[in-house]
């Protein structure tokens, strides 16, 4: 069975491109269909409608749309890091062409934004100690990319 609800993104006319960038950066990752306009239009035919993909094994529609709607960071793609080097990887990645954004987040090449960010934040803000919080907090919202070895310093008001 197909998963319950699947993100379904509108590109101008570049989802190809995108589609194969994405599936560079994770693993379990692949082209599940794909589907050409036909003389019906309203693409060119025989140029791609929509491609079904996977990242990391979560479905994904993209649409060759045209350019009626553009992407907006109201929605976002949030990436569970494990480490700095997988942080450092994909942030290089979806950066190059794209833009820094406060906190982790970033706009890619093709106007998505993600959110890249590592599991031990999640530990290091909500720690009972609201001290220790504060100042992961504070350390953060001074990042683009987040520097997990930073981050613990703050937290331990290094």
């Amino acid at each position: 069975m197909a998963q319950k609800i699947t993100p379904f993104l509108w590109f101008d006319n570049n989802a190809e491109q995108a589609v194969d960038f994405y599936l560079t950066l994770f693993e379990d990752s692949k082209i599940l269909s794909l589907v050409r306009y036909g003389a019906e239009g309203p693409g060119a035919p025989g140029t791609v409608m929509t491609i079904t993909f996977q990242l990391a094994g979560q479905e994904f529609i993209a649409l060759n749309g045209g350019s009626v709607f553009q992407f907006s960071q109201a929605v976002s793609f949030f990436v569970h890091c494990q480490s700095q080097a997988e942080v450092d990887r994909l942030w290089d990645r979806l950066t190059d062409g794209g833009q820094e954004q406060p906190c982790g987040w970033l706009i890619d090449r093709f106007g998505v934004s993600w959110q890249i960010v590592p599991d031990v934040l999640f530990e290091l803000i909500n720690d009972p100690d609201p001290q220790k919080a504060a100042r992961a907090t504070r350390a953060i919202l001074q990042m683009r990319k987040i520097d997990i070895a930073a981050l613990q310093r703050a937290y331990r008001g290094e």
